[in-house]
C-alpha cells in the first residue's frame, strides 16, 4: 500500500488534494483510475487446484487476460508492482514517470512455508518490540481475542456467516466475471500429471455449520479460540489491477472501473497486528472526507475472525456492508494477493449494483500495520 501512494505522486502532482475533495463528485485529469482488475481463482495450498502452479504462472495468467481485455499494450506500461510475502526474488522495478502501472499480486502457499521467518539476526531477540514482529500470527489474534473480549461464539458465527456469503455468491455465478480460467498442471493423489483449467475457488464449504465450527479444537495455543474453522485458509492465488492517470485513461478510449480516493497506511502494536484495520479506515476516510456511513461496501480481510469482529464492532459497521459475498475465511487468502483481490472483488460488487458508490479495501499487516484504501466506483 506504501508503494502505491509512492506511485500515486508519479501519476498525479496533487493527488492527495483530490483525494480530500471526493465528494465534489469533480472529475480531475489527474485522477488515479482502475482501468481494469482480475484474479485467479484460489486454491487450497497443498492440495488444492494450483499446488502445482508456479507463482509467475499464476501472475502471468492473470496480467495477461487484464492487458486482452483492454487491448492495451504492455509496451505502455510504465512500472509493474507485484505484492509478494513468502517467494524470493519479489523486489520492485525502478521509479519513473508514467501514465500506466500494474498493481498486481501473488502467493503460492503450497511451494513456499509461512511457518519460517528466514535468516534474522540473533539481536533482534534483545529488543522487545522486535521480538513482537515474528510472534507467530495465530497467537497475535489469540492476543486481540484475549484483550479485547472476542469471544469464540462471535468468531464462529463470523466465520460461518462467511462462509455461507461466499457459498451463495459462488451458486449465483457472481465471482464469475472476477475470475479468470488458469489453465495448468495438477498431479492427482497417484502421481498422474494432467491438465485442468481452474475457475472456481476451492476453498469454500457449503456445508459449514455452527455446530461444525464448534467442535474444532484451537489451533494454537490451549484454550485458545481460533481454530482452523475461523482463521483464513493458506492459498494459492493471484489478481492484477491495472492503474492510469484519467487524461491517458482517457484520451485512449480505455473504461474508468474505478477512482482511488484514499490510502493510508498506519503502525499498531505487532503482537495485536490485525487490529490495524480498525486504525488504518479512519484515516483513509479522512483524507476522503468520508464517513462509515458514506461507505457501500466494505472487503475488510478475515486473516482470523476475532481481528474482523474487532475492527467491525470498533469502527460500528454494518455487518452487512462488510464481505457481502464472504471472505478470507471462505475464499481463502494467499498472503501477498490480498490487496489486489479485494479490489478486484468490491469494484465488481459495487459494478453490480449499478450506481455510483464507494467501496473500502482494507487488511492486517504483520510486524505491526494496518491499510487501508477507499475506491470510488463512477457507476453507469
Amino acid at each position: 500500500m506504501h508503494r502505491v501512494q509512492v506511485l500515486s505522486g508519479h501519476l498525479s502532482s496533487n493527488s492527495r488534494v483530490g483525494m480530500r475533495q471526493c465528494s465534489a463528485l469533480a472529475a480531475d485529469p489527474n485522477d488515479i483510475v482502475v482501468v481494469h482488475g482480475l484474479r485467479t481463482a484460489i486454491g487450497r495450498a497443498k492440495r488444492g487446484s494450483f499446488k502445482d502452479t508456479t507463482p509467475d504462472e499464476l501472475l502471468s495468467a492473470v496480467m495477461s487476460a487484464v492487458l486482452k481485455d483492454v487491448g492495451l499494450r504492455p509496451s505502455l506500461l510504465g512500472d509493474v508492482c507485484v505484492g509478494n510475502v513468502l517467494q524470493p526474488g519479489a523486489g520492485a522495478l525502478m521509479l519513473i514517470s508514467f501514465s500506466f502501472f500494474f498493481n498486481a499480486s501473488v502467493e503460492s502457499m503450497s511451494l513456499r512455508s509461512p511457518n519460517n521467518p528466514g535468516d534474522i539476526s540473533p539481536r533482534l531477540m534483545d529488543n522487545e518490540k522486535a521480538r513482537d514482529c515474528i510472534i507467530p500470527m495465530g497467537i497475535t489474534s489469540e492476543n486481540v481475542a484475549e484483550r479485547f473480549g472476542i469471544t469464540r461464539e462471535k468468531q464462529d458465527l463470523f466465520a460461518l456467516s462467511s462462509q455461507q456469503k461466499a457459498a451463495m455468491a459462488q451458486k449465483k455465478g457472481l465471482f464469475e466475471q472476477e475470475i479468470t480460467p488458469v489453465t495448468t498442471k495438477f498431479v492427482d493423489e497417484n502421481g498422474t500429471e494432467r491438465t485442468i483449467t481452474v475457475t472456481k475457488d476451492d476453498g469454500i464449504r457449503p456445508g459449514t455449520t455452527l455446530e461444525g465450527l464448534a467442535k474444532l479444537r484451537p489451533a494454537f495455543k490451549e484454550n485458545g479460540s481460533t481454530t482452523a474453522g475461523n482463521a483464513s485458509q493458506v492459498s494459492d492465488g493471484a489478481a492484477a489491477v491495472l492503474i492510469g492517470r484519467r487524461s491517458t485513461v482517457e484520451k485512449l478510449g480505455l473504461p474508468v472501473f474505478g477512482v482511488l480516493r484514499a490510502c493510508a497506511v498506519v503502525g499498531v502494536p505487532p503482537d495485536v497486528m490485525g487490529i490495524g484495520p480498525a486504525y488504518a479506515i479512519p484515516e483513509a476516510l479522512n483524507q476522503a472526507g468520508l464517513t462509515v456511513d458514506d461507505i457501500d461496501v466494505f472487503e475488510i480481510n478475515e486473516a482470523f475472525a476475532s481481528q474482523a469482529v474487532y475492527c467491525v464492532e470498533k469502527l460500528g459497521i454494518p455487518m452487512e456492508k462488510v464481505n457481502p459475498n464472504g471472505g478470507a475465511i471462505a475464499l481463502g487468502h494467499p498472503l501477498g494477493c490480498t490487496g489486489a483481490r479485494q479490489v478486484v472483488t468490491v469494484l465488481n460488487e459495487l459494478k453490480r449494483r449499478r450506481k455510483r458508490g464507494y467501496g473500502m479495501v482494507s487488511m492486517c499487516i504483520g510486524t505491526g500495520m494496518g491499510a487501508a484504501a477507499v475506491f470510488e466506483y463512477p457507476g453507469q
